[in-house]
């Protein structure tokens, strides 16, 4: 026990955190980036009335619209400037990955190296401004139907009404894109993936709350909510050991001898990991069907008949809707294991510097058989993907259990909090070797 706090405690470094002051203001930055954020999720829109929508939002909350409001962090129900979220950027970014992977003239500007990358980023950016848009519009078309026990949402309904929601939600995207772009630079950790894992940890607490308000009133044993905490440590574990998980392949490199010296021949690993998409497929599917969804949840009873069949369809839990998401998921872990790891590229940079898997010829072969690792390890990744996200649909479904408690919420969690931890791990490692070297050359000074 002793020998395992202490290497606790070395992991943690809590010395040489009180001497990083570059990372103090980092993790500084990105609080105060977050804090704003939140603050946004609690401006409403212009003309409309928060008390109806949320009446509205709570006899539907099992529904999809509830789900990606958890991804808002309840800035979908409370219908403020961030009710849209990034979800938008997200769409956009998904949209130009897969015209890259077929446009040649957009995979060579892939190619040309940090000036493409700034075109396709600004791209990405305009595609953002369509999508968040079109979107804006059909809320706005949506909610002027919409009305409770309390009176109509809008006040007002007509095309000024519109006008200024569509030009609101828009520019409240647009300034969470640039957010997430500034704590990427300034701060610590993923900016788009922060935002989103803030949404779901501010609602975390008033989740805890209904789940035992519900076992209060009985529509939940206790024994079952019990049950229901267990299993979400059991997911938690479970997430972190297979995020964790990898394929090491051995890669094997030549003597080389220069002069008479002998160089080379050393050996290393290269680690594959079991889930290479992380977090992407599950927001990458939630956010494509978002964009068909908003239309068609709050067109539903006002609009004509087949879009109220659709939403019927699309509903929790329904086989089609199960279908959909799933489908997508796999996809995604697929597709995005492609862009971000690329078999050939890394067969020719082990050729370049002599290196070779031990009986793996270099060149073709060793691009085949990392594709073979890769594929089926992207089988299991996906597998574990779909069961993750499976998990929640079932529980809300047929026990109406909150979101929040599902397996892609504690995904995007507990992947996000591991890849926060590991460049704060980082940037503390940077700090000590920077100290090393001043030391060294004071030293040699002397």
């Amino acid at each position: 026990m002793a020998s395992a706090a202490e290497q606790f405690a070395s992991n943690l470094n809590f010395g040489a955190f009180a001497k990083a002051t570059e990372l103090k203001k980092r993790i500084w930055f990105t609080l105060g980036a977050l804090i704003i954020y939140r603050l946004g999720t609690y401006i409403p829109l212009p003309g409309i009335n928060p008390a109806v929508l949320q009446d509205i939002f709570k006899q539907n909350q099992g529904g999809v619209l509830g789900m990606f409001d958890m991804f808002a962090g309840g800035a979908l129900s409370r219908m403020t400037i961030f009710a849209l979220n990034i979800m938008p950027y997200i769409s956009a970014s998904i949209i130009m990955q897969l015209m890259t992977a077929v446009s040649p003239q957009l995979e060579a500007l892939k190619k040309e190296g940090e000036t493409g990358r700034k075109k396709i980023n600004q791209y990405t950016r305009y595609g953002t401004v369509l999508i968040a848009a079109l979107q804006a519009y059909g809320i706005s078309a949506g909610i002027e139907g919409m009305s409770s026990s309390a009176g109509p949402a809008v006040a007002e309904p007509g095309i000024f009404f519109r006008f200024q929601v569509v030009v609101t939600l828009v520019g409240g995207t647009i300034f969470l894109m640039w957010l997430g772009e500034q704590i990427t630079a300034r701060g610590v950790g993923n900016g788009i993936s922060l935002i989103i894992f803030s949404g779901i940890v501010a609602n975390l607490p008033s989740a805890l709350a209904g789940t035992l308000e519900l076992g209060r009133t009985g529509a939940l044993s206790t024994g079952f909510i019990i049950l229901l905490l267990l299993m979400s440590v059991g997911v938690i574990f479970f997430i972190v050991f297979v995020e964790r998980a990898q394929r090491r392949i051995l890669i094997q490199y030549p003597k080389r001898q220069r002069g008479n010296k002998m160089s080379g021949g050393e050996s290393s690993h290269l680690p594959l990991k079991i889930n290479t998409a992380g977090v992407i497929p599950p927001i990458f599917a939630s956010s494509l069907l978002l964009m068909p969804i908003t239309v068609i949840g709050f067109s539903a009873g006002t609009g004509p008949e087949w879009l109220t069949q659709a939403a019927a369809y699309l509903g929790r839990g329904q086989p089609v809707y199960l279908i959909l998401y799933i489908s997508m998921v796999v996809f995604f872990a697929f597709f995005y294991t492609a862009v971000v790891f690329n078999p050939a590229d890394t067969a020719d940079n082990l050729k370049k510097y002599g290196g070779f898997i031990p009986g793996i010829r270099p060149g073709k072969n060793t691009t085949e058989y990392l594709d073979w690792v890769l594929t089926r390890l992207t089988v299991v990744g996906a597998a574990y993907l779909a069961a993750i996200c499976l998990l929640p649909e079932l529980l809300i479904s047929r026990y109406s259990v909150p979101f929040y408690f599902g397996g892609t919420s504690l995904l995007i969690v507990v992947t996000v909090t591991m890849d926060t931890v590991a460049q704060v791990q980082s940037h503390l490692l940077a700090h000590q070797y920077e100290g090393l070297i001043k030391k060294s050359k004071l030293r040699g000074r002397r």
